[in-house]
């Protein structure tokens, strides 16, 4: 595991990669919802290890939700925080241990990281369909846990502990504010907990933080960009997009070289 006061070698595309995800998930974050941020670790586990591209965007999140918490602190439906908070936590510990597992194996973690891509493309392909038949029952609180333990667990890995959590909340038929901060506060608790096993995983090096305050200007520009594509640009066709480019990323991770090769010959 990397020294604390290590600084990481950084290749010259990774600033390319970093730029765009850091674009990305401000737009995500002020003009198309949560969506398009999902191909951050992706797009970064293409130019430097799985585990330090998870690291390297948790600040990032964490300020985020900060923001977000601020204004949905007091709204929670504590049931449904009840419900999935201690799956997630197991999810968290079992991610961390997949992490500790194969830390050294990098083709798996970025073959795990690939197939999260593809399984969330797959997600939004049938996500009204999934939601129709979920709508029509309130999970039950087995459902809440093993669905908090999937989304701490993918959460984890590569930050997409999005789906599972919208499949159990959107049931439950909020009102908007509750749904929101019961998300938020949920992702907000989740996030923080993950600085635990990033520690002990050696990840939180100054190095990364150093080049995540680097980032934190791009970031901002990103949610100004967002802002200004929602009233000019079709949020369905954004995210169509920004799901194409997550698909081939995902392909790309679990092919290797392979995909290059039969794209550019």
């Amino acid at each position: 595991m990397p020294d604390l006061f290590q600084l990481p070698t950084l290749p010259p595309q990774f600033w390319l990669a970093a730029v765009a995800t850091a674009l990305l998930i401000g737009v995500s974050k002020a003009g198309f919802g949560s969506g398009p941020g999902v191909i951050a670790t992706p797009l970064l586990s293409l130019v430097m290890p799985v585990p330090e591209a998870a690291a390297l965007l948790l600040p990032i999140l964490l300020l985020a939700d900060v923001f977000t918490v601020r204004h949905y602190y007091n709204q929670v439906d504590k049931p449904s925080l009840r419900a999935v908070l201690p799956g997630a936590l197991l999810g968290i510990v079992l991610g961390a241990f997949f992490f500790r597992q194969f830390s050294d194996q990098e083709r798996v973690l970025k073959l795990g990281i690939g197939l999260i891509a593809l399984a969330f493309v797959l997600y939004q392909a049938v996500r009204s369909r999934i939601l129709q038949v979920v709508e029509q029952k309130r999970p039950s609180p087995t459902a809440g846990h093993i669905l908090g333990t999937t989304s701490g667990f993918v959460s984890t890995l590569a930050h997409v502990g999005g789906p599972p959590m919208m499949i159990y909340m959107l049931p439950q038929k909020l009102p908007r504010n509750l749904f929101v901060g019961t998300t938020a506060v949920f992702f907000f608790i989740v996030n923080l907990v993950k600085l635990i096993p990033y520690a002990w995983l050696g990840l939180l090096v100054v190095g990364n933080l150093t080049v995540t305050v680097l980032l934190l200007p791009v970031l901002f520009l990103g949610t100004k960009l967002g802002v200004w594509l929602n009233q000019r640009f079709n949020e369905v066709w954004f995210n169509r997009i920004v799901y194409g480019i997550l698909l081939l990323v995902g392909l790309q991770l679990i092919l290797g070289q392979s995909l290059i090769g039969l794209l550019f010959g």
